[in-house]
C-alpha cells in the first residue's frame, strides 16, 4: 500500500512539475506502480494477505473473549 501511494505522489508532483521529480523520466514511476503490482501479487500468490486477514480476526477474537471474562468477575458491574 504505501508504494501505491508513493507512487501516486510523485505522479501528482510530476504532473505538477514540482521539485526535482518533474525532470524523472515516467518510466522511473511506471516503475514504482509496477514495484507495487509486484508486492501485491506476491503477498496474493504467497498466502500473506490471508494470514494478516486472519490473525487480525484472531486477535479480536481474543480480545472479545478477554473483555467477557472481564465482565464475569465477581464485583464488576457496569
Amino acid at each position: 500500500m504505501y508504494l501505491l501511494g508513493l507512487a501516486i505522489l510523485l505522479s501528482l508532483l510530476k504532473l505538477a512539475e514540482i521539485g526535482s521529480v518533474a525532470n524523472w523520466s515516467w518510466w522511473y514511476i511506471l516503475g514504482v506502480y509496477a514495484s507495487a503490482a509486484a508486492w501485491w501479487a506476491w503477498a496474493d500468490a504467497s498466502g500473506y494477505t490471508k494470514r494478516k486477514a486472519m490473525e487480525k480476526m484472531d486477535q479480536r477474537k481474543q480480545d472479545r473473549i478477554n473483555r467477557q471474562k472481564e465482565a464475569m468477575q465477581p464485583g464488576k458491574r457496569r
